[in-house]
């Protein structure tokens, strides 16, 4: 198996080395490749997504991310600034589906901002679209009628780009616990109501699933007040980038929370949710168990390597059962030592 190792800015680099350890420990049949991504990319060559960056990422089997965004790059123009990567090489790989699994460890109940009884309920997986919706949609800014600025980006989904993600999301519930919840907002958009009628169609194609739909302000409320009724959330790009990123906070750190993205194939790329946090990079402080959790998604779904994701998922588990913490949860254990200790748990 061929992986691209992309550590990108900030924090990064830190915890591309803790997940690379971990690798090592496993002893697969693997070759790794490094790029460079991000901030790090563009001073070196301009860009931020390098064309032999994307080379090398077609020519694997599955992408090892770590972070990118850097302050120093805010005043350039908006398609050449760091994060404008990750977007780029998701269009580029032709990854539209993103996995975002979010439980709640043993231990860990009291560092959510929910009730501990509330938090240790939580097991669930949402499942976002990532090419469409106002992030691809035409945008700009424009002068109305009377002189005043406008700004405007147009939510956009044709029938086929719902029903790809339908079926990823469908697939999920079967291995998981059979009930899929799609939320929308078809109360008020003609896009979401697209969206839930697609959703509805291909629900005949899963008989053993149950469907059902939820506004999206609803679903916000649902996950703070009753998060255990979720098994698998399906939703679009907007709303999955809000929801998902709440939905970490309800289980205590976004430092635990790993990523899948994928197209149609078995290429993947494979990333922690946070970001760079460029004002902890180089302390040794970062959490970096998102990342090695990122790559038992990896494994599981690029390498059809079930047995080695259940290891690293149960020995991360360990760890943070065992009491070991990093910053983010209290503790004072380094990004090198939570690596290590995930290690010794293999």
């Amino acid at each position: 198996m061929k992986i691209l190792l992309l550590a990108g800015d900030g924090i990064g680099p830190e915890i591309m080395a803790e997940a690379e350890k971990v690798l090592m420990a496993l002893n697969l049949p693997v070759t790794l490749d490094r790029g460079l991504v991000g901030g790090v990319a563009y001073a070196a060559t301009g860009h931020p997504l390098p064309p032999e960056t994307v080379e090398k990422a077609r020519a694997s089997d599955a992408v090892l991310f770590g972070a990118v965004g850097d302050f120093r790059y805010d005043h350039v123009e908006r398609h050449l600034r760091p994060e404008q990567a990750i977007l780029g090489i998701r269009t580029a790989l032709g990854l539209f589906a993103n996995l975002r699994p979010a439980q709640v460890f043993s231990g860990l109940e009291e560092h959510s901002a929910l009730r501990p009884e509330v938090a240790a309920a939580i097991d669930l997986l949402i499942v976002r679209e990532l090419n469409g919706d106002v992030y691809f949609g035409d945008k700009g800014m424009r002068q109305t009628a009377d002189g005043q600025r406008e700004g405007y980006d147009v939510m956009s989904y044709s029938e086929n780009e719902v029903r790809r993600i339908a079926h990823v999301a469908f697939r999920a519930a079967q291995g998981r616990q059979k009930r899929l919840c799609s939320v929308d907002k078809a109360n008020v958009l003609e896009t979401s109501q697209l969206w839930r009628d697609v959703m509805i169609e291909v629900s005949a194609e899963y008989p053993d699933v149950e469907l059902t739909h939820m506004y999206v302000d609803n679903a916000a409320m649902q996950l703070v007040r009753n998060p255990g009724q979720f098994d698998v959330i399906v939703t679009g790009n907007l709303f999955g980038d809000i929801l998902s990123d709440q939905a970490s906070m309800c289980v205590g750190s976004i430092g635990l929370l790993a990523s899948a993205s994928l197209g149609e194939g078995k290429l993947g790329l494979y990333e922690p949710i946070h970001g760079s946090a460029p004002d902890i990079a180089g302390k040794g402080i970062a959490n970096p168990l998102a990342m090695i959790l990122s790559l038992a998604m990896l494994l599981r779904h690029s390498g059809g390597d079930e047995a080695s994701a259940a290891r690293i998922e149960a020995a991360v588990a360990k760890v943070l059962a065992s009491g070991a913490r990093g910053a983010d949860l209290g503790g004072d254990m380094s990004t090198s030592a939570l690596g290590d200790a995930v290690v010794a748990a293999l």
